[in-house]
């Protein structure tokens, strides 16, 4: 199965663009995996079209030493955004590899561990609130948010996941200066955020009831001591996770020491030796894994890293619904998953992006045994211009 080709296309999605791998084989087998970026993929889809002429008239079947000869070519660099290019072209040579040998990918991968795979309703909130143009029923206060923790509740999910908003007097505002939201750069927290927050939770809470699981994003937007005082203001409510980015194992380590919740982290590291120290440090519960960012077998080395530390992983999934195959194929196979997120409030683009949409029962993701991730872009809607 010799590599004849690799290319990457585009196309829009609402408020954001999805981007793909396509690879094909001599004898027309075809593979593809989903990618993406902070910065719209731009970086990325240089880096898949430098390091893929790398690989051309390479055996698709040994893809490990794929991944051993792109990650040499990267050496100097094998951070960000080379290891997600090669993350993306990995994903793609497992969908072709499964494809010929007519297995799903989860088998390549080592089996499944389990036949149906717990997700959570990520940016429950989020995208109404922000969004509310691209995503239908908008959420303008408190009501609004309890009716929409009894729709998670009564569409059968068990657990949801939300980030930073409080409602004002201008209605319902987010706090995310992590992300240049033209906020203090400082990011301390103010008692209005703080106390809004709890308020926040509560109603969803009251509108979910006592059997919902609440996960909480405070992603980057403060620091060891801000983090501390988010924690110390919801204290009292039932949270299932607190989900936190920061680039010191050392101060996560502290905060978990101080946690009376799980604490989650890591989406936005690419490989093993960045985790190490998270482990080592007992800084987290939880290790969220990019499995598209990072490669679906090389996260899977993650999470038997994190095993050995007695750690769970769940991978980090807001993307298109290739991207939440791929993920889930992963979780399929991993003995230490805790839960796997994803988006349930999507774009109406997505029913034309996609040849199937997954298959959620009662808050789970069911997979099939069709050969390769089980989905894949519709060729019609894809340009090769960025």
């Amino acid at each position: 199965m010799i590599i004849k080709e690799i290319k990457t296309f585009h196309c829009p999605a609402g408020w954001r663009r999805y981007h793909f791998v396509r690879i094909e084989m001599e004898d027309g087998n075809v593979g593809w995996s989903e990618y993406d970026d902070g910065f719209d993929a731009v970086g990325v889809t240089t880096a898949i079209n430098q390091l893929s002429r790398g690989i051309i008239g390479q055996d698709a079947m040994n893809h490990e030493g794929i991944y051993a000869k792109l990650a040499a070519m990267s050496r100097q660099s094998l951070y960000g955004v080379l290891c997600r290019a090669i993350g993306a072209i990995e994903n793609a040579i497992l969908d072709a590899k499964a494809k010929h040998l007519g297995i799903p990918c989860y088998e390549l991968l080592g089996g499944r561990v389990r036949e149906k795979i717990r997700v959570y309703w990520s940016h429950c909130g989020t995208w109404r609130i922000s969004r509310p143009n691209d995503y239908g029923s908008a959420v303008r206060n408190l009501d609004d948010v309890r009716a929409l923790g009894r729709e998670v509740r009564d569409s059968g999910f068990t657990a949801l996941k939300t980030n930073i908003f409080r409602q004002t007097e201008r209605g319902m505002e987010g706090y995310s200066p992590g992300f240049n939201r033209n906020q203090d750069p400082g990011r301390i927290p103010p008692r209005a955020v703080l106390e809004g927050l709890a308020e926040y939770l509560q109603a969803f809470r009251e509108g979910a009831g006592p059997s919902i699981d609440m996960l909480l994003d405070l992603n980057y937007n403060a620091r060891t001591e801000g983090f501390l005082n988010f924690l110390r203001a919801i204290k009292d409510l039932d949270m299932f996770w607190i989900e936190i980015d920061t680039p010191n194992p050392q101060s996560l380590a502290y905060i978990r020491s101080h946690s009376p919740f799980t604490i989650s982290g890591c989406e936005s590291l690419t490989g093993l030796v960045e985790f190490l120290p998270y482990f080592q440090q007992e800084a987290l519960d939880v290790g969220i894994i990019d499995v598209v960012w990072i490669g679906a077998w090389q996260s899977l080395k993650i999470a038997a890293a994190a095993d050995a530390f007695q750690v769970t992983v769940a991978p980090h999934n807001y993307y298109g619904h290739l991207s939440t195959m791929i993920s889930g194929h992963f979780s399929a196979v991993a003995p230490n998953l805790k839960i796997m997120e994803t988006d349930i409030d999507r774009v109406p683009a997505d029913q034309q992006i996609f040849t199937r949409a997954p298959n959620y029962v009662d808050g789970h993701l069911i997979l099939d045994d069709a050969p390769g991730w089980g989905t894949e872009p519709n060729p019609s809607v894809l340009s090769e211009e960025f």
